[in-house]
């Protein structure tokens, strides 16, 4: 009679188990898929925000409840079959022109303290208005990045989600939202082709 209960108890024992991993397996798929999920940075397009080998976590659910914001690191699909990681310059109905090297949006130019050095001299780029449902964005390291000068405004349909926190390596770990937002240069003028 005891070796049945032991048996007994040894199976509800291993059915627990069992159970306890099942659940565990489908709150880290839920989790990944829908939630957070780990990104690896590869790349110097983001210098000197990212140094290009770090692990980040990616907020997948945050445009869910929230729209895109100035300055905010976003994860998106592109047409390369590769996922990109950039800053949001530009949101929907944003005129974005690049003048002299400098980013102007809607007729300011902006302060941007997170950038790797100035855009190479005469660098400009037609004026250009965000669509609906897009995002106008940039790589921190001006000089070596492919961004919406390029392959043009990104559709929020792309837009895997938002780069919150550096987790690897544990010496650069950090929030990523506390960065600088570019915000209106008060030393450099406006633009004057304001015409939409």
């Amino acid at each position: 009679m005891s070796e049945t209960k032991s048996s007994s108890n040894s199976w509800m024992t291993v059915l627990e188990w069992i159970a306890a991993i099942l659940v565990a397996v489908v709150i880290a798929v839920v989790i990944r898929t829908f939630l957070f999920a780990p990104y690896e940075v590869h790349g110097a397009s983001m210098e000197p925000t990212l140094d290009g080998e770090e692990l980040l976590i990616v907020n997948k659910w945050i445009y869910r409840v929230s729209t895109p914001e100035y300055g905010d690191i976003v994860v998106f699909h592109t047409a390369e079959e590769r996922d990109f990681i950039k800053r949001v310059i530009g949101l929907p109905g944003d005129r974005i022109e690049i003048k002299d090297g400098k980013v102007y949006r809607n007729g300011i130019a902006l302060n941007e303290p997170y950038i790797n050095g100035p855009m190479n001299e005469g660098t400009n780029y037609k004026p250009t208005t965000v669509p609906a449902n897009s995002l106008y964005v940039m790589g921190d390291n001006r000089n070596n990045s492919k961004d919406s000068r390029m392959i043009g405004p990104v559709s929020l349909n792309e837009i895997v989600g938002r780069a919150d926190v550096v987790v690897l390596p544990v010496k650069r770990m950090r929030l990523l939202p506390g960065d600088p937002v570019a915000t209106a240069d008060p030393k450099a003028p406006a633009t004057t082709s304001l015409a939409h």
